[in-house]
């Protein structure tokens, strides 16, 4: 017998779980550098902070901004670190690969966020340029610019790496690279540092620092402070338009879509996977992005009767998983129903319809109006007009001809067509006429209701 409890234990605070996954991800001596890292870069933000306020440069603090993006990039290392120790859960079924798109997402929208400010500081600045004091510009910029290039290259982030070459490239990268052409052309040599395309980090970097070399030559120079407000707007710009495609690629896979470079390579898989033995339709694929360079998917295939389940669910799985690793696949077998003679039930009093022929008329209605045994239709919509002009046939009933064969029913009636005399000398119903009912219903020798008897005598 266990021990009762009667008072449940507290669960953990939100401070006190983050403090657990931390340990957690500190326990692993791959996160001790990036920790290390991630300490000095906190030092040096504060550097440069007050370097940025002493100089009173805001093309410094838009360069600031992308040493605060470092320190974002280290902790998305870190939380992809996290994920690779994490095992999926009944909560996170498809594990924990998305909390790393969410973190490159954040990072590269923050930086964005901060490019937009340094824009709207700028446009201030415009009307009223104040001093700029270029005595901490230059050892700013050298620091900051060693230290992202020493942190981009010595640490492998794999999130960025992965987004940085499957996103769209940028303006800079695009005009860098008609660069490279040109220079590659004249020296072979260097194609392998600037082709085909130079890493979006580094080359953001150097092109921020090159701004402000030429930010700190102009004012030496000059005295020309508004080229400072200039050399902030290049930069944000640069920063708004590197970070922009990456964004736009993480919040793709966060919205669930399918990559447009593996489209082509899933319709060739499905299109296989139809023609395999014993498939008769795939149907209700969904295919969609889970984390970076993982794909999920689900898929229906439907069977033939006699096809072996395991067999087929082997073979789908075997073709899918080579480009989705994250598949569910059901099979369910073909089933059909079997249509039936028709939907109304016939009267014991009625004759049965294999003793008459059955001649339809044509109908100008919709076929799914139809009666399966008269094909007239079930259900008007509304009653037919007294009159109807130019519409022969339109409101005609069926004509039921009686097979010539007479076949007798136990009851004394003879069952058959009427003779072509007695059907001429037939009256009309009335009272009196000595009417049979003959034509209606086919037995000759049925009293009627108002005429005469069985002997033809007048009822009294």
């Amino acid at each position: 017998k266990g021990t009762i409890h009667l008072f449940r234990k507290s669960q953990r605070s939100l401070v006190g779980k983050l403090t657990h996954e931390f340990r957690l991800v500190a326990a692993d001596r791959r996160s001790w550098k990036i920790l290390l890292f991630g300490a000095i870069n906190l030092v040096c933000i504060g550097f440069l902070l007050m370097w940025c306020s002493s100089t009173n440069s805001i093309a410094l603090t838009a360069y600031t901004y992308l040493t605060i993006f470092d320190l974002f990039s280290l902790v998305t290392c870190l939380i992809s670190y996290w994920v690779m120790m994490k095992k999926p859960s009944s909560v996170y079924s498809f594990g924990f690969e998305r909390f790393e798109v969410l973190a490159v997402f954040a990072s590269t929208v923050l930086a964005q966020l901060g490019a937009l400010f340094i824009l709207k500081e700028s446009a201030e600045r415009f009307l009223e340029q104040p001093e700029i004091h270029t005595g901490r510009l230059l050892v700013g910029t050298f620091v900051a610019l060693f230290f992202n290039l020493f942190t981009m290259l010595s640490i492998r982030n794999k999130p960025f790496a992965y987004v940085s070459e499957a996103a769209s490239t940028s303006w800079l990268q695009e005009h860098v690279a008609d660069l490279s052409r040109s220079i590659c052309g004249i020296i072979p040599g260097l194609s392998s540092i600037f082709l085909p395309r130079m890493n979006p980090f580094v080359l953001i970097d150097i092109a921020g620092a090159l701004a402000l070399c030429i930010t700190y030559m102009l004012i030496e120079i000059n005295n020309y402070f508004a080229v400072d407000t200039v050399s902030a707007i290049a930069i944000a710009l640069m920063t708004f338009g590197t970070m922009y495609p990456m964004s736009v690629y993480s919040g793709k896979v966060l919205l669930q879509t399918t990559p447009p470079h593996v489209i082509g390579q899933l319709d060739k898989l499905l299109r296989e996977v139809s023609t395999l033995d014993g498939v008769l339709e795939v149907r209700n694929e969904h295919f969609w992005t889970l984390g970076f360079g993982s794909l999920a998917g689900s898929v229906h295939v439907r069977i033939r009767r006699d096809a072996n389940e395991q067999m087929v669910l082997a073979h789908v799985t075997n073709r899918l998983y080579t480009l989705v690793s994250t598949l569910t696949v059901q099979i369910f077998k073909d089933d059909w129903i079997r249509p039936t003679l028709s939907s109304v039930p016939i009267a014991n009093n009625i004759l049965n319809i294999s003793d008459h022929h059955v001649i339809p008329m044509p109908s100008l209605k919709a076929a799914d109006n139809l009666n399966p045994v008269t094909s007239t239709p079930a259900k008007p919509s509304s009653p037919p007009p007294e009159f109807s002009f130019d519409t022969p046939g339109k409101n005609v009933s069926p004509v039921i001809l009686l097979n010539t064969q007479t076949r007798p029913y136990g009851l004394g009636f003879n069952h058959g067509s009427a003779p072509y005399s007695s059907v001429l000398n037939q009256g009309f119903g009335i009272p009196g006429m000595g009417a049979t009912q003959g034509f209606r219903t086919g037995f000759t020798n049925v009293p009627s209701r108002y005429g005469t008897n069985t002997r033809g005598q007048p009822r009294p």
